[in-house]
């Protein structure tokens, strides 16, 4: 069954050497090989204003760099993110693109009783680390991860979230880093 998948490129730094770029790759060139529609968002490229406001973020015009991004929310089957962990979580533009894209009326609905939006969709959540995945995961209990998956994801609707944490990422030598990028060709191919 071949699916629709959106890649949400989180890493806020442009540089082409990014590790997280070159994992949205692997998964984006396996998942169109295999036959899924891919369509690709780099957060680095966007420019877009932070909401500052309940009111805005509730009743406010969404900017004109966000509002063609929800129609590709919309389309999707199956949504990655892939960001680095910054300060325990997700950077902040990602979650200020999140807070813009996923708004009332759009992601949820409040006015007439609540009601999850976005639901039919399941995402994986990919994030790169300095610190071993199995300390942030046990130690640091995965609270930035977990805060995207349940308090964000599931809040609008989009279920199952899986997670996939690479740690150490600055230690990796080229035979790691081939195997991660190996580990995202693998579960494009299955939109997974």
């Amino acid at each position: 069954m071949t699916r629709n998948i959106l890649i949400v490129q989180g890493h806020p730094d442009a540089a082409p050497e990014r590790f997280c770029r070159a994992l949205a790759t692997a998964y984006g060139e396996a998942a169109e090989a295999s036959g899924h529609a891919v369509r690709r968002i780099d957060l680095a490229t966007l420019s877009f204003d932070l909401l500052r406001t309940k009111v805005e973020h509730d009743h406010g015009p969404v900017p004109a760099a966000i509002a063609p991004l929800q129609d590709a929310i919309a389309w999707a089957d199956h949504i990655v993110f892939v960001f680095p962990l910054w300060l325990g979580g997700m950077p902040a533009m990602l979650k200020g693109f999140l807070e813009q894209v996923l708004r009332p009326g759009f992601a949820y609905e409040v006015e007439s009783g609540w009601k999850r939006l976005l639901t039919g969709r399941s995402a994986r959540i990919i994030v790169t680390m300095g610190m071993p995945a199995l300390a942030y995961r046990f130690w640091f209990g995965g609270h930035g991860v977990r805060q995207l998956e349940r308090s964000i994801l599931r809040f609008v609707g989009i279920a199952p979230v899986s997670t996939t944490l690479i740690g150490r990422i600055e230690a990796m030598d080229d035979k790691q880093r081939i195997r991660w990028l190996e580990r995202m060709r693998d579960l494009g191919r299955g939109a997974r």
